[in-house]
């Protein structure tokens, strides 16, 4: 079985856990000054379960409760942080799938994941074209530009990414 530290644990990978711990506590905070500081690790699971993309129903099934529980737990913390976060406290959440995409519009999720690197690489060769300049409109240019990126391989033929192909 796994732990409950474990549980969700893909949401480290894109997100900045630490910067919204602490995003959440304040604004935990300010809506409810007389609770327990900082997020409770009930609410630091959940937010990792929808950084994770899973639903409310998928949180509380791994966690073994009813769906109708999560949401209404979701909706009386998560949710109004969230709000207060977004400076929309009248505004409804509306879908669970809104949360990520309001932490992304502020900045939280991280740029980039060690598996999205190429091996710490550069390219070896860079070959770019431009195929065609031409006018839209009065004031839009349209350029079509070819790029093809060769990177270092540990085999002995060279892999390239020509973005001019399709498929």
């Amino acid at each position: 079985m796994v732990s409950k530290e474990d549980l969700f644990a893909e949401a480290g990978k894109h997100w900045d856990l630490e910067r919204l711990y602490q995003a959440f506590a304040e604004a935990k905070r300010q809506i409810s000054p007389r609770s327990r500081r900082g997020l409770t690790e009930t609410e630091k699971l959940y937010l990792r379960g929808l950084l994770s993309g899973c639903s409310p129903a998928e949180i509380a099934r791994q966690l073994f409760q009813t769906s109708k529980s999560a949401e209404v737990y979701l909706c009386k913390t998560l949710y109004q942080y969230v709000k207060k976060l977004a400076d929309v406290p009248n505004e409804p959440v509306g879908n669970w799938r809104n949360i990520c995409d309001r932490l992304q519009e502020a900045g939280y999720k991280t740029l980039s994941s060690p598996e999205f690197k190429i091996n710490n690489s550069v390219p070896t060769e860079t070959l770019i074209k431009i195929v065609n300049i031409g006018w839209l409109e009065q004031s839009t240019i349209s350029m079509d530009i070819n790029i093809q990126l060769t990177f270092p391989s540990t085999s002995e033929t060279p892999k390239t990414e020509d973005l001019d192909r399709d498929g």
